[in-house]
């Protein structure tokens, strides 16, 4: 299916790794230009080095990047720990970069594509703003802030020609989700190699690829869905509804 987006403009933050990396290529591969920030992206054109919890970090971004068709909202990652454990530091530093990160920079991106009437914002957020969980409170919180976000701005950005949309993953096999396995078998298994054995209790027994996810957004930014806004996607497997 040719989702028609080949020429379109895309900003793809948290782009040099795990999803933003699947998205940036899939994008790529449909014949957009691409480009990517992320706090080490590496040595191209088409790359921003940019820590976007940064005040101002938004704005420096934007005016590298010029005039966007589509923005993929990735960055991000707030840590584990309850209530009692994440401390308000910790908790303002995640916070900083995901969730004001995604509302700033959606901010000025959102008021180039309303004078445009056109554009497609895509937050890609997380499945515990769904299912709750005080062992990852802050993320839990987070997530269910940004698809609040999603929703109330999607649900109004029809009238200035913008789709908002969002896409909640659960567990993906990234670097991150791998090497958490790694450390989990070795405690659990005496065997850091035996890490796939912990993903039987996930749906089809394992958790997602990157471009399972990088090609939903790819489908939600394009033509072909249109008519799509002010709602989140899930890909966990069906666990949300277990």
């Amino acid at each position: 299916m040719d989702l028609e987006l080949k020429g379109k403009r895309v900003l793809v933050t948290g782009g040099s790794k795990g999803i933003g990396r699947a998205c940036a290529d899939v994008l790529a591969a449909e014949g957009c230009e691409v480009l990517i920030a992320a706090r080490n992206p590496g040595d191209s054109p088409h790359a921003r080095a940019i820590d976007l919890s940064q005040p101002g970090a938004a704005e420096t971004l934007v005016a590298w990047a010029g005039e966007l068709d589509i923005l993929v909202n990735n960055a991000g990652a707030i840590p584990g720990g309850d209530l009692l454990r994440v401390d308000e530091p910790t908790w303002r530093r995640a916070w900083d970069l995901k969730v004001f990160g995604y509302i700033n920079l959606t901010r000025l991106v959102y008021a180039q594509m309303k004078a445009r009437q056109q554009g497609v914002i895509v937050n890609v957020i997380g499945s515990a703003g769904e299912r709750m969980n005080a062992a990852y409170i802050a993320g839990s919180t987070g997530n269910a802030g940004l698809m609040a976000f999603t929703r109330a701005l999607g649900g109004a950005s029809h009238a200035d020609g913008v789709r908002v949309v969002g896409i909640n993953p659960g567990p993906v096999a990234t670097d991150r989700l791998l090497s958490l396995y790694r450390q989990m078998a070795a405690t659990q298994l005496g065997d850091a190699e035996r890490y796939q054995e912990l993903f039987k209790g996930m749906s089809f027994g394992r958790p997602a690829h990157a471009a399972e996810i990088a090609w939903m957004a790819a489908f939600l930014a394009s033509p072909r869905s249109a008519y799509t806004s002010g709602c989140i996607v899930t890909i966990d497997g069906g666990a949300a509804n277990r």
